[in-house]
């Protein structure tokens, strides 16, 4: 999240999880081959998968032939559809429009 202020985010909220002696075994492992504590270790793990996550639910990609097809196909007028015309003069289902 971008801050709009020059001073850095307080970090006043805390998380919790819970792991195996395994599972927090090998993070304080990894923790430790980058030079970073468990919890900054953690927080940036998760921030970083959570970036993932919202990525593919907010943006794609193309290669600029796939895009340049598809803004020619937005580009085009509308086709008329009797169909969908008619069923949008129907009342809907749903009460007022």
């Amino acid at each position: 999240m971008a801050m709009t202020t020059d001073r850095p985010e307080t970090k006043d909220q805390r998380l919790s999880i819970r792991a195996s002696e395994a599972e927090k075994a090998m993070l304080e492992q990894a923790a430790n081959a980058t030079y970073m504590g468990l919890s900054q270790f953690t927080l940036q793990a998760a921030l970083r998968s959570a970036e993932e996550v919202l990525a593919d639910q907010t943006r794609f990609v193309l290669p600029a032939d796939k895009w340049d097809e598809l803004t020619t196909l937005l580009d085009r007028p509308a086709r008329a559809l009797p169909a969908l015309r008619k069923a949008a003069a129907e009342p809907s289902p749903f009460g007022e429009r």
